[in-house]
């Protein structure tokens, strides 16, 4: 088991509903391997109540998870840059919409805002994605991520070939492996699985 003890992890999510139990698990284990969690919250993972969770109980169980209530506003991510609060920040799971606005530089979000102060401290974000539309529309933004300095994916692979031809998700079980990996600054091998 990989020790991160004292490591400072961002644990940001966004609005792939149907894969936070599996994300739920991933920060329970950096976790259990001596990470000290920040979570953070995209607005729609912080305030929209789904047939997967109700918005207060994702809020609650991240709070149970990180000893920490989540960061819901950009003024609560902003200084993660400048006071470098954390050693690596995890976008987990990222969406369609986060991959593209990460690839263009928008920081609208708190999840933006945060892997945007954070980058500046050349320090690693780590995206673990989940979209239905990765590899049509969204192609383009993960082939700009994976030229930029200092950010790493989580394995991924398509989850459903057939039914969903261009939907790819992360290897949630691996973002532990991937952030001690970012960390040393190397992307783990094989990224496509």
């Amino acid at each position: 088991m990989t020790d991160l003890m004292g490591t400072r992890v961002g644990c940001a999510m966004t609005g792939s509903f149907c894969t936070f139990k599996a994300v739920f698990e991933a920060w329970r284990a950096l976790k259990s391997m001596g990470a000290e969690l920040t979570p953070i919250l995209s607005f729609n993972a912080a305030g929209v109540d789904t047939r997967f969770y109700p918005a207060a109980q994702t809020r609650h169980i991240l709070e149970e998870i990180t000893g920490r209530a989540p960061l819901t506003a950009l003024n609560q991510v902003e200084p993660i840059g400048p006071k470098k609060l954390l050693d690596a920040l995890v976008v987990a799971p990222c969406t369609g919409n986060t991959l593209a606005k990460l690839a263009n530089g928008v920081a609208d979000t708190p999840v933006t805002l945060a892997a945007k102060s954070h980058l500046r401290n050349g320090r690693p974000l780590v995206i673990a994605v989940s979209s239905n539309d990765a590899l049509s529309q969204n192609a383009r933004s993960i082939g700009q991520l994976l030229s930029m300095k200092h950010v790493y994916f989580v394995p991924f692979g398509q989850d459903d070939a057939m039914g969903k031809p261009c939907s790819l998700v992360a290897e949630f079980d691996l973002i532990p492996e991937t952030v001690a990996a970012a960390l040393t600054e190397r992307q783990i091998q094989p990224l496509l699985r």
